[in-house]
């Protein structure tokens, strides 16, 4: 019987790793939406409840875990509202527990900002400017780097070798060898000088919207790209609304950052990489058994068809004009 390393993540367990870090709980748990990694609300006696997250084994090294809690303290000795990680009373944010490394958060309310509202974005934008400021003061050394290879080229052939059905295999070879084409010559115009700390995840779902305040979470895959690709995520719908979008996001990121506008170029290559690296995250996370339980539509013959028509509308989209600043 195949075995998952999350199997041995009982409920019994994510309370005795709490309690290992010096905490007294009181039974109550309740598992949140996480699937990358394993995230649950627990229960504290006589207090308020705590956020235990426990890293998927074999993803980040020790290292790499702890460079991200590092940004995250620099961002919040900086005023700006992260969730970052506790310290116990020896200054640790990582901890260890029946070879599970875990963190634990406070509890922040909150709910995901409405995009359609111009003004939030511009508060979003303003947020982002001082993330990025902060960002750019330093490098990782353990974070990866965004990069054409990783999100692209490594994703489309894993594709390719397990999950692709034959009979689509040479429309997708194809078109991944146009749209790697298209992405190396657009992105090679990133240089080192372009490369800073982001949060690499910036989508709604990562953060916390509460009186008229965007509080960050997640930064898990906090990296070293260009600042634009914690920009582009806020844009949606046709051109004219992007356009109106990216002005606001922009208006308030300059009142903290400079942004280069020769970045805008860059959108439409890294959304795409997004969209070949999250099919490929899918596919590499299929054993573990909370994806076919959570993504029922993923790896049928009629997904892979709407996979390769978004790519074909991506490479179309490589080939327009880009954004402007208004």
């Amino acid at each position: 019987m195949n075995t998952h390393p999350y199997d041995q993540l009982t409920p019994d367990v994510v309370i005795d790793a709490v309690e290992s870090a010096g905490y007294l709980s009181d039974a109550r748990l309740l598992a949140l939406n996480s699937y990358e990694n394993r995230v649950y609300q627990v229960g504290i006696e006589d207090d308020t409840p705590l956020i235990a997250k426990f890293y998927r084994p074999e993803r980040w090294s020790r290292a790499q875990i702890l460079e991200e809690h590092q940004f995250s303290f620099e961002l919040q000795d900086a005023d700006i509202s992260v969730v970052a990680p506790m310290l116990d009373d020896s200054g640790n944010s990582l901890h260890t527990y029946h070879g599970f490394d875990f963190a634990l958060f406070a509890r922040r309310g909150g709910y995901p900002p409405e995009l359609d509202n111009l003004d939030n974005l511009f508060v979003l934008g303003r947020t982002l400017g001082r993330i990025h400021a902060v960002g750019r003061a330093g490098k990782f050394s353990e974070r990866i780097t965004i990069s054409v290879e990783r999100m692209l080229i490594s994703s489309s052939d894993y594709l390719l070798q397990h999950f692709i059905p034959s009979s689509l295999q040479p429309a997708y070879a194809s078109l991944a060898r146009d749209l790697k084409e298209v992405v190396s010559d657009i992105y090679s115009s990133v240089k080192d000088s372009d490369l800073i700390r982001v949060h690499g995840d910036c989508h709604v779902g990562n953060i916390l919207w509460r009186d008229n305040c965007a509080h960050f979470v997640d930064l898990d895959d906090c990296s070293m790209a260009p600042a634009v690709q914690d920009i582009w995520m806020f844009l949606s719908g046709d051109r004219h609304r992007r356009q109106l979008q990216l002005a606001e996001v922009v208006e308030g990121y300059s009142e903290f950052c400079d942004f280069d506008p020769r970045q805008l170029r860059w959108i439409e290559a890294l959304r795409t990489m997004r969209i070949m690296y999250y099919a490929a995250w899918l596919g590499r996370r299929w054993e573990d058994p909370a994806f076919p339980r959570s993504f029922t539509w993923f790896n049928t013959e009629r997904y892979w068809g709407e996979h390769i028509l978004e790519l074909r509308e991506q490479l179309a989209a490589l080939r327009e004009e880009p954004l402007k600043l208004l």
